[in-house]
Formats: structure tokens, C-alpha cells, sequence
């Protein structure tokens, strides 16, 4: 009978006293992907892009329907181009030009396998990934094969999902608004 009670206190403990590394860490770019993936379907497109809050930038993604969003925003050298095209609806075309003529320093880049936001860790055959100023991160909670403490691979989850949800946003907000 004691036996049988510890084993209870025991089972009941060690549920509450969860481990940091197992604990999931929330995506604030989950419903914000869910949402432009949604809208995007309902329109029919494969791309869209806008300008950036962020001063003198723009963002693009493309879209591979259930499958996943990659999107990029960077400052681009020749902000006129980029407005015209803005107007001709070319998303493709800015889509390629900030992934290969835009200021690098400025540019993020996230690979959204799922098309479901951010993910803190690999689930099923989905793996996140982010390129930030020339730095690339895989979202695959293994922060030891990146060689960094747990800290920083949890705060850069939240800078990057912070960031790519503003990017969300901001697609979002340019397919909402009246043409």
C-alpha cells in the first residue's frame, strides 16, 4: 500500500516539475499564417508583396498552397522599382528581386515548411528555417548542434517569430486593402 502511494506522489510530481526543454514555446505567427494562407487561397494567388512598416523596406511571399509560405523582406536600393511594381502586381518579380538584389544587412528570409508559422521545434516532416542579416537559424529545438546555449535559441525563436509576424502583417494588410 505505501508503495503503491509513493508511486502515485511520485508520477504526480514528476508531471508537474516539467523540464525547460520540453515545455512548447507559443507561435505568434501561427494564426497570422493561417490567416494570410487563407486569404490567399480565397484570391487565387501564389505571391503577394507590400511595403514594410519597417522604413524603406518591402516584403514578399510566395505561396505553394498547403504546402508552405517563403517569404522575404529587405531594403532595396531602387525603391521606385519596387513601388512600380508594387502597382503592376508583379509579387513574383519583387519576390526574386529582394531575395537576390536587396540590401543584405537588411534582409530576413523565413522558409515556413507547413505554411503554419514558426514552429520552436521540428514537428512531423515540417522544419522552420530563417536567414536574419546573413545568419541562418533551423527552428528544430536542437539548440546543442547549433552550438548554442537554450536561452538564445529561445530568443531568437521570438525575435524571428516576432519578426515574421510583422511581415505577415503586413501581406496580409495589402491583400485586405480595396484595389
Amino acid at each position: 500500500m505505501h508503495v503503491v502511494h509513493r508511486l502515485r506522489v511520485c508520477a504526480l510530481l514528476g508531471a508537474l516539475v516539467v523540464p525547460s526543454t520540453t515545455l512548447a514555446q507559443e507561435s505568434k505567427s501561427a494564426a497570422i499564417a493561417t490567416e494570410l494562407t487563407r486569404l490567399l487561397d480565397q484570391a487565387k494567388l501564389d505571391s503577394i508583396a507590400a511595403k514594410h512598416d519597417v522604413a524603406g523596406q518591402y516584403v514578399s511571399a510566395l505561396y505553394i498552397a498547403g504546402s508552405q509560405l517563403l517569404v522575404v523582406s529587405a531594403k532595396y536600393s531602387i525603391p521606385s522599382r519596387m513601388d512600380y511594381l508594387l502597382g503592376q502586381k508583379a509579387y513574383q518579380e519583387i519576390y526574386q528581386d529582394l531575395n537576390s538584389a536587396a540590401e543584405q544587412q537588411s534582409k530576413v528570409f523565413v522558409m515556413d515548411l507547413g505554411a503554419n508559422g514558426l514552429r520552436f521545434k521540428q514537428e512531423k516532416n515540417e522544419l522552420d528555417t530563417a536567414d536574419v542579416s546573413g545568419k541562418s537559424v533551423v527552428f528544430d529545438g536542437d539548440w546543442g548542434r547549433a552550438r548554442i546555449s537554450e536561452a538564445e535559441y529561445r530568443k531568437t525563436f521570438e525575435a524571428t517569430d516576432a519578426q515574421y509576424t510583422q511581415m505577415l502583417q503586413a501581406l496580409i494588410a495589402a491583400l485586405k486593402k480595396p484595389s
